[in-house]
């Protein structure tokens, strides 16, 4: 009689054996599946922060392919076309990514951002006015400001100006496009100090310098300012002063101007060059 139940024993060891091993191989896979996808998350990463865009279009291409349901992919695809330049593949992408029901209010300002860069100013403003007032983040009030531009809305892009340098610690770039906003509206001055205050927080952005130069140039100010600027750099700023003076008729101030920039950099400055040509056969002329 005790034998009897030797086999039906054996069987529950089985049995309980077998489950021990499904649940064991079950926890493996779970495990190796996280694993994965930290994994593929730390890569996704990696490629948003490579130094070849290309490499990391091609990343996302793929991986989204595989995944075409997954937003961080198709999110991660239109950052990096963005990075690489290809400014209509990455609106497309931007569309594909909003398009998608866990679609952010964020997405839908980069959306409006590279419909700005490819110029389709009227669908930016469309998607701007769909993006709750309550997100109030930097790119979109500075994005805002730029589509008041293109409307001469002038009151309302100052507001959209001022609100977006306040929510960054690195107002330099907003400070760069209100300036060139009050030079295109006719205000050199206003123009000017707003070039100087973004040079304030970022002494390297030479498009500042630059239009800091034009807006002293069309007062007549033909002296450079008092900014930090390498070699090459001051050559290529007394390059656009020359150009700015000759622009207004100071002829003698230009061609002066232009012979310093070719004298001051530090190669060959063919630009500087062909002006002065220009500007002489133009008086022989």
């Amino acid at each position: 009689m005790r034998h009897s139940f030797i086999i039906p024993l054996c069987l529950a060891g089985t049995v309980a054996l077998s489950a021990c091993q499904k649940s064991g191989e079950q926890q493996v896979e779970e495990a190796l599946v996280d694993i994965n996808v930290i994994d593929e998350s730390n890569l996704n990463d990696v490629m948003l922060n490579a130094a070849d865009p290309n490499e990391a279009v091609a990343h996302f291409v793929r991986t989204s392919s595989a995944h075409p349901d997954r937003i961080d992919l198709k999110r991660g695809l239109a950052q990096s076309l963005t990075r690489a330049g290809k400014h209509d593949d990455a609106l497309t992408a931007w569309e594909a990514t909003v398009e998608h029901p866990e679609a952010t209010s964020e997405d839908q300002v980069y959306l409006a951002q590279a419909q700005i860069r490819t110029n389709h100013w009227d669908e930016a403003e469309e998607t701007l006015n769909q993006v709750p007032p309550t997100h109030e983040t930097y790119l979109r009030y500075r994005l805002e400001a730029m589509v008041a531009d293109s409307n001469q809305d002038w009151d309302r892009a100052d507001t959209f100006y001022e609100t977006a340098a306040g929510l960054t610690t690195s107002p330099g770039a907003v400070y760069n496009n209100w300036g060139y906003s009050q030079l295109t509206r006719g205000n050199p001055r206003d123009a000017e100090r707003l070039f100087q205050r973004a040079l304030t927080f970022d002494r390297n952005l030479f498009t500042t310098k630059n239009n800091l130069v034009l807006a002293r140039a069309s007062q007549r100010n033909y002296e450079l300012p008092v900014v930090p600027m390498t070699q090459t750099e001051r050559a290529m700023l007394l390059h656009t002063i020359a150009l700015s003076a000759i622009k207004q008729g100071d002829l003698s101030i230009g061609r002066a101007m232009l012979e310093e920039a070719i004298q001051t950099h530090p190669q060959h400055f063919e630009a500087a060059v062909r002006s002065l040509r220009a500007l002489d056969n133009n008086v022989t002329n």
